[in-house]
């Protein structure tokens, strides 16, 4: 067999603003290992800063988080073209043997699930920076995705915004499942925000950042503003504790280890076994 390419498309909602999250995805994309004669390709669309939008010809599109409101620009034509590949997709998807993937994160996330109004879209009394535990749900602990993974387990948390009050009838009506929710906090009133849903068989999201490292980590941690934050909110030992955690095999290490490239490694593995049906 000549050799074949799986192109992905990363969708860049940082908004040109310095992130590492961007490091992060090329970063578990450049080191995905891939059966030959397959290779791995991708290539990046400024989506919100430049209006760049992919066509349906990739195999996998992975959806970064960004800065600001998931509900600043309904209208806008960055989000109509966005919506509107997603939609193209779906439907892909829906009449098409050839399936296409796609993972959101964060920001992309929480436009998904307003887009498909699946949950409210709300901002949050603060914001919750760090690294924190992640709660699967039943459906989460089948999730290939999370498999390997604890419960909980740890995750980077970056965000103002949530998911919440999910539309349970909705979701069952689309076949959509709650994965995880978010940690237990027993010393507030306030609801466990959604942190997690597979949207279809081909589509899945989070709303922490499994694509976050030890190094991006320690990065944001020793900002001035990062640490005034978790500080603030969560005290100096849970700020030291974090720190401690970024040494820790089985945290973010882990799970950036686990998530995306099993992820990856499945949308691969089901796009080729596609390819060779086609080719018998």
């Amino acid at each position: 067999m000549e050799n074949q390419i799986i192109k992905v498309a990363i969708l860049d909602l940082y908004d040109n603003e310095p992130n590492e999250g961007m490091r992060g995805i090329q970063s578990i994309l450049n080191r995905h290992h891939v059966p030959a004669p397959f290779t791995l390709e991708w290539t990046r669309y400024d989506v919100r800063f430049k209006d760049e939008v992919p066509d349906t010809s990739y195999d996998i599109y992975i959806s970064t988080g960004g800065p600001g409101s998931p509900l600043e620009d309904p209208g806008a034509q960055w989000e109509k073209d966005y919506f509107k590949l997603i939609d193209d997709l779906w439907e892909h998807n829906r009449t098409s043997s050839h399936k296409k993937f796609v993972f959101f994160i964060c920001h992309s996330f929480q436009l998904m699930c307003r887009h498909l109004e699946l949950a409210d879209v709300t901002k949050r009394h603060s914001t919750a920076f760090g690294i924190f535990p992640i709660h699967k749900t039943k459906a989460g602990e089948n999730e290939i995705c999370f498999m390997q993974l604890s419960n909980p387990f740890h995750s980077a948390d970056s965000r103002d915004w949530q998911v919440i009050q999910p539309n349970e009838k909705r979701i069952k009506q689309m076949g959509a499942e709650i994965l995880c929710i978010e940690k237990k906090r027993p010393h507030v009133q306030f609801e466990r925000a959604v942190m997690s849903i597979r949207f279809s068989p081909e589509m899945i999201g989070t709303q922490f950042h499994p694509e976050a490292d030890p190094v991006g980590m320690l990065h944001y941690l020793l900002r001035t503003d990062k640490k005034e934050i978790v500080i603030k909110h969560h005290g100096q030992e849970k700020y030291d504790e974090m720190l401690l955690h970024l040494n820790d095999n089985d945290k973010i290490k882990f799970t950036q280890e686990c998530i995306l490239p099993t992820f990856l490694s499945d949308a691969i593995e089901k796009i080729i076994q596609c390819q060779m049906v086609e080719k018998s």
